[in-house]
């Protein structure tokens, strides 16, 4: 499930985004998003972060493909129905809605903050929204529902006109930042080889 929360935040925004309202409607116009990402993390007790990068993929009605390239090669697929993720010379590990349902409540949840639906945010989250000008804009949620708030202490998502850095702050001190660059909309249609990732 840690995993699955590192991918809650990847979704564009436009320059202009002021409310919360303008970005759903706003989110609901990408169709797909695609983007590179570094990810460091701070866990209590070691002394040096963890670090690793790679590409992600967020298509609309379709899912979220997540490929780790760095340190380790390590592919994360989100569907509506089923997660699937798969290590260099392992099985792949596949989780369905009928296997694990509360895994996919949590699933609904990623859609709501893909399309930063704010009905349902606001009935897990705090939200403290802010406009920082020339087009940056801030967004802390605070967990306020079971499982979220056993977990994490904040999850604060910052932007421009992409979603620029997500920084995760667990209930046990840890510490998560991910930041995502190259950020590409167009094609606004999936190609054939990333069609091919939902379809495999």
């Amino acid at each position: 499930m840690r995993t699955v929360i590192f991918l809650l935040s990847l979704f564009s925004l436009t320059a202009q985004a002021v409310t919360l309202p303008e970005l759903q409607q706003r989110f609901s116009q990408q169709p797909v998003l695609r983007a590179d990402f570094s990810q460091q993390r701070k866990i209590s007790g070691m002394n040096l972060p963890l670090n690793s990068g790679g590409t992600l993929l967020i298509a609309q009605k379709k899912g979220l493909w997540w490929q780790q390239e760095q340190p380790f090669a390590l592919t994360l697929l989100l569907t509506e129905n089923r997660m699937v993720q798969t290590m260099a010379g392992q099985p792949a590990q596949v989780v369905t809605v009928e296997s694990n349902p509360q895994m996919f409540q949590f699933n609904a949840l990623l859609s709501a903050l893909f399309q930063a639906d704010q009905q349902v945010l606001a009935h897990n989250f705090s939200l403290d929204f802010s406009d920082k000008g020339q087009g940056a804009w801030q967004l802390i949620l605070t967990p306020k529902t079971a499982p979220l708030n056993r977990l994490f202490r904040t999850i604060t998502l910052n932007g421009q006109k992409y979603l620029n850095l997500i920084n995760i702050n667990d209930m046990q001190g840890d510490e998560t930042h991910i930041r995502f660059f190259n950020q590409r909309t167009e094609p606004a249609a999936l190609t054939d080889d990333e069609q091919a990732h939902f379809d495999g």
